[in-house]
């Protein structure tokens, strides 16, 4: 009796293992198909997801805002559209950038992911987060601290009523340092072509995301907040006066910020204004051309505050 126990027992174990196993291989093959298809994708679907993306949260705006806004919604999202555009067209050019600097790590097993072999679902999950901490995180920080970097960063400060339009208001010449610091990222990490498009499509949803002028649980914000870049958690970075402003860098993941120390959850949500206390006046940010020009003029230095 107590072999045909342990027969039993074991043959549970084996099929349960083979279970489990077929389970695993099916999830490696289902990242590899992810992996394969941004590898592959055309810019048409790249447009797709970031038109859908917009579309979406201007819907969810909406529906449950979370402030009730007195502006002219259409002239505030033609400017940023227009930025948004503009950082369209230097990212389809600078994809040239990127390409060779996959094609370098990948001939030249040059990089962290050509020099440890991982299974594809941890391999994703590292790639992401490292070239987000390099590609975002990394230039966001330093925009804030190098001066000549803060003055194109201003840009997109500067907006005084945050939402979903807001997430690429960037300056061209912010855009061209983004795209060399993910250029830096692809090169130190050393990614496949497929990871590459498919941090900077989830990098294009989060920016959507977390600038969206939505009410969230704030409880569930809460708890995700600790792991990835939630609307009120990134919303705290828009308040327009320091240190604030210098705080919550993330752009995907949080836990960055949590890392650094640069992390700050503010309870009373509801109590932040928009806008940078040195452009606070509407010529200073409702204008594309005065907007394109601010990191030409002379500097204007922010009152600190404790």
């Amino acid at each position: 009796c107590k072999c045909w126990y342990v027969h039993i027992h074991l043959t549970g174990w084996r099929s349960s293992l083979h279970e489990k196993n077929d389970i695993t291989e099916i999830r490696e093959l289902f990242m590899q198909d992810i992996l394969i298809y941004f590898e592959n994708i055309p810019t048409f679907g790249r447009t797709l997801f970031l038109v859908t993306g917009l579309s979406f949260f201007l819907l969810v705006e909406s529906l449950t805002p979370l402030f009730r806004f007195n502006y002219h919604k259409g002239k505030h999202a033609a400017i940023n559209i227009t930025f948004t555009l503009i950082t369209l067209v230097i990212n389809l050019f600078g994809a040239a950038l990127i390409v060779a600097a996959v094609e370098y790590t990948s001939k030249n097993q040059f990089g962290i992911l050509q020099m440890i072999e991982l299974p594809v679902v941890l391999y994703i999950i590292v790639g992401l987060a490292l070239m987000d901490l390099i590609g975002a995180w990394l230039i966001h920080f330093l925009e804030h601290k190098v001066r000549w970097m803060w003055r194109f960063h201003i840009i997109h400060h500067s907006d005084t009523h945050v939402d979903v339009t807001s997430g690429l208001r960037h300056h061209p010449g912010e855009n061209i340092l983004r795209l060399a610091f993910t250029t830096l990222a692809v090169l130190v990490v050393g990614p496949a072509f497929g990871l590459v498009m498919l941090y900077q499509t989830i990098s294009a949803f989060f920016a959507h995301l977390s600038h969206a002028n939505i009410q969230m649980p704030k409880t569930m914000d809460r708890l995700l907040s600790f792991i990835f870049v939630t609307p009120h958690f990134h919303k705290v970075h828009h308040h327009y006066v320091q240190p604030y402003t210098d705080t919550n860098y993330g752009n995907i993941f949080s836990f960055w910020d949590h890392i650094f120390g640069t992390a700050v959850y503010e309870k009373k949500i509801d109590s932040l204004v928009y806008g940078l206390d040195t452009h606070m006046n509407e010529e200073d940010h409702s204008s594309l051309k005065g907007l394109l020009m601010i990191p030409f003029q002379p500097y204007r230095e922010p009152v600190k505050r404790n």
